[in-house]
């Protein structure tokens, strides 16, 4: 039986992000700007509710506290509440989060809630509808804004949106986005443009770093807070005058990896060890049966010795991200 998963270099992994499924629904153009295409195998080659149960069981045996569910679009599998409730059935999983697009927010959102999701993360990369539509290729703003009016109404007390930050797309509408959160207990958190398998293009035209935000947030009186051990990689910022937050995930700037605390599992059962990293281990074989959980967490371990110091996003080594969907947690 493994107490907490550890690394070489003394980090803790409380935090466990797991994909459920690839499908997209949106065509954002920093991550699947020509849909969603299926690579090798179909829908039914994703996890199952029991592999999903069984996984989470393991990590959380082993120290892990906090899950949260991604995709693709996790939405869009018609069992997304039936996992919501079996990865709660373990009261050790404090935490359950998911990151979605949205899309079914206004509709589900509610019962959702009621099987036990504890935390939102929306992408909303603008608050102009016609360039929120440019960027994801669909005209759902309204529907998006009106999910999450709903998931306050469901009892959420705050909801976090990830805004990839962009030069000359967004990066210039901070106060717009400080308007917006200036009386609602919403976290935006900027999350920098990464360099993907096939969008160096993009990145070398649009990216900027965040720490151009945060020198005018702490222009105008905004404070850092302290992390948690199962949080995020974002600098958090609040401000008296603001019921909203402000995150920068930043994952150029130097020391970013040095307080990693998270795992990722695909939609297809593989643990990477970096979310930006090549590889990855299967996993899968491990999930067909309840009393194989030791093993499980005993492969998990050994590969946890494997694990490097850093990424290798500064080399221009982008590992398995050919798309965005699963990077800020």
């Amino acid at each position: 039986m493994v107490s907490q998963f550890t690394d070489s270099f003394d980090r803790s992994f409380y935090y466990l992000r797991l994909s459920i499924t690839d499908v997209c629904n949106f065509r954002c153009n920093y991550c699947l700007p020509d849909g969603y295409r299926p690579q090798g195998g179909n829908n039914k080659s994703f996890l199952s509710l029991d592999e999903i149960r069984r996984v989470t069981r393991a990590f959380a045996a082993a120290g892990t506290e906090k899950v949260r569910l991604t995709g693709g679009e996790p939405s869009l599998r018609r069992d997304f509440t039936d996992i919501i409730a079996a990865v709660r059935e373990n009261s050790a999983i404090r935490q359950l989060a998911m990151t979605t697009n949205g899309y079914r927010l206004a509709r589900d959102v509610a019962q959702w809630r009621a099987a036990g999701l504890t935390a939102l993360n929306v992408s909303i990369d603008s608050l102009d509808a016609r360039q929120f539509h440019a960027i994801t290729g669909q005209d759902k703003f309204h529907q998006v804004m009106a999910g999450i009016d709903a998931a306050f109404e469901a009892g959420f007390s705050k909801v976090k949106v990830n805004t990839v930050l962009m030069r000359d797309v967004n990066h210039h509408s901070l106060q717009t986005f400080l308007d917006w959160i200036r009386n609602r207990p919403i976290q935006l958190r900027f999350i920098e443009l990464m360099e993907t398998g096939d969008g160096g293009e993009l990145f070398r035209k649009h990216h900027i770093s965040g720490e151009v935000i945060r020198d005018q947030l702490l222009q105008q009186g905004w404070v850092r807070q302290l992390r948690g051990r199962s949080d995020g990689p974002a600098q958090v910022f609040c401000h008296p005058d603001y019921a909203g937050e402000i995150g920068l995930i930043m994952p150029y700037e130097k020391n970013f990896c040095a307080s990693c605390n998270r795992l990722r599992v695909s939609a297809v059962g593989k643990l990477h060890l970096c979310l930006f990293g090549d590889g990855g281990v299967s996993l899968r074989d491990l999930l067909q049966s309840d009393d194989q959980q030791d093993e499980l967490q005993e492969r998990i371990a050994a590969s946890l010795k494997t694990k490097k110091q850093t990424h290798f996003l500064h080399q221009g080594n982008t590992g398995i991200t050919q798309n965005l969907s699963f990077i800020g947690g």
